[in-house]
């Protein structure tokens, strides 16, 4: 494998996966506008400078508490928002440098399944037209194989083929998210961008729906970058993690080498947070507990945007942005961007 570390350079392993999307010190800032003229007074820093790798075939788990721009990331990724900075890359091409006509021919092979279920299925539009709607833009088969086409994706989300003259109204959430799924999965993409999917489900139904979305992984070879804030399920869904914070990526590992060893501190607040049903587990171990709330993005603290809420902070902390630096081995990568990390290895 391969990761950008801090100065542009490569970090790789002797066993090197395929990448199919990566990022270059991607940036997505919001301009604050005040005043009569709609002056711009500065920047919500959303999407601060991250680098990243996703693999053929992987699980990438973007985590974080809510507002350290997962979402934003993802959409800018998807080039929903047009970056501020930096490069993305589809196999090898540059999303970044394409026209709005190429682009739109690109996005078949990338697709989004949406937080809100609700929000994201057009009410006035049946389950078969708002399935086969993609292929339609894409200009992907005639009327005839579209609708074979809806009917084979409702088989795959274990909906019913008869449901593709209902209206979304007429589903549950749990069910919606399905019809979510089919609409992403009707172009044959590449990758798949799933933004806390669960989020607005009913507790009952998220394991069944994440079980589906693995499923799915298995059966059809799906590459996913999954937006999450529950550590648990990104456990069990992911292969690699990577940990925001503030509109950065402060850590970035296999899946198990980040669970069983944190090395940066907001991981290890993260981690501590997640709860363990043994009581007497959960009575033993050592809760983090972090000081004050997350700073703003329009107004980040310097240095490690971190620093003001670490308890393992010094000067340095408060002065230098720390880098992204390997603390794993040459095949087993583990990126943490924490001037202190040394002492947890």
């Amino acid at each position: 494998m391969s990761e950008p570390n801090g100065n542009g350079t490569e970090v790789k392993a002797e066993d090197e996966n395929e990448v199919l999307e990566k990022g270059r010190y991607l940036k997505k800032y919001f301009p604050i506008r005040r005043g009569v003229l709609k002056r711009t007074v500065g920047y919500v820093k959303a999407v601060d400078g991250i680098s990243f790798d996703v693999y053929k075939g992987e699980t990438l788990g973007l985590v974080g508490e809510s507002g350290c721009g997962k979402s934003t990331a993802g959409r800018t990724i998807l080039q929903l928002y047009e970056p501020t900075e930096g490069e993305v890359y589809l196999d090898g091409e540059s999303l970044t440098d394409l026209r709005k006509s190429e682009l739109r021919r690109t996005r078949r092979r990338m697709q989004m399944i949406f937080q809100d279920p609700y929000a994201s299925l057009n009410p006035r539009m049946t389950v078969g037209n708002i399935i086969s709607e993609p292929l339609a833009i894409q200009g992907i088969g005639n009327s005839a194989s579209r609708k074979e086409r809806v009917g084979e994706l409702l088989d795959v989300v274990g909906l019913n083929r008869y449901f593709v003259n209902r209206y979304p109204h007429e589903f549950s959430g749990g069910q919606r998210q399905r019809i979510g799924v089919a609409r992403a999965l009707s172009t044959n993409p590449s990758i798949i961008f799933s933004d806390e999917p669960k989020s607005a489900l009913d507790v009952s139904i998220q394991a069944q729906f994440v079980k589906m979305l693995d499923d799915l992984n298995a059966e059809l070879g799906l590459t996913y970058l999954f937006i999450a804030h529950d550590l648990s399920m990104v456990q069990y869904i992911s292969d690699r993690v990577a940990v925001m914070y503030l509109g950065r990526i402060v850590e970035m590992g296999e899946r198990d080498e980040v669970y069983d060893q944190p090395l940066h501190p907001y991981t290890q607040a993260l981690l501590s947070a997640i709860p363990v049903a043994d009581p007497d587990s959960e009575s033993a171990r050592n809760r983090i507990i972090l000081e004050g709330d997350v700073p703003s993005p329009a107004n980040p603290p310097s240095g490690c945007h971190f620093h003001p809420r670490c308890g393992y902070a010094t000067d340095i902390c408060k002065q230098d942005d720390p880098q992204p630096r390997n603390l794993g081995s040459e095949r087993r990568i583990h990126l943490v961007a924490c001037h202190h990390a040394d002492q947890f290895v």
